[in-house]
C-alpha cells in the first residue's frame, strides 16, 4: 500500500507578514505612528492567514501607539522639535 502524498506547502510569494511588520516597526518608531499601526495590523492579518507568528505586527502596533502618545505629550508641553510656539 502506498500512503498518499502530503499536500504541498502554501506558496510563499503572497505572504507579506514580515514586510508589513518591518515597515510598521520602522514607521512607528521613526516618523508616523498611524502608518505603524496600519502596517502592524496588515502584518497581524497576514500572519493569521498563513499560520505565522504575529509578533512583528504587535510590535509595530505598540510602537505606533507609543509614537502617537509621545508626540501628543511633546506637543502639549511645547517641546516638540521643529515647532515654533512664539
Amino acid at each position: 500500500m502506498n500512503a498518499p502524498y502530503p499536500p504541498p506547502p502554501p506558496a510563499r510569494g503572497r505572504d507579506r507578514t514580515t514586510l508589513w511588520g518591518i515597515l510598521g516597526i520602522i514607521t512607528g518608531l521613526l516618523c508616523c505612528g498611524i502608518l505603524g499601526i496600519i502596517f502592524g495590523w496588515l502584518s497581524v492579518r497576514d500572519a493569521k492567514r498563513s499560520g505565522q507568528s504575529p509578533v512583528l505586527g504587535y510590535l509595530a502596533i505598540t510602537f505606533g501607539v507609543i509614537n502617537i502618545i509621545g508626540s501628543a505629550i511633546l506637543r502639549a508641553t511645547g517641546n516638540y522639535p521643529g515647532w515654533n510656539n512664539d
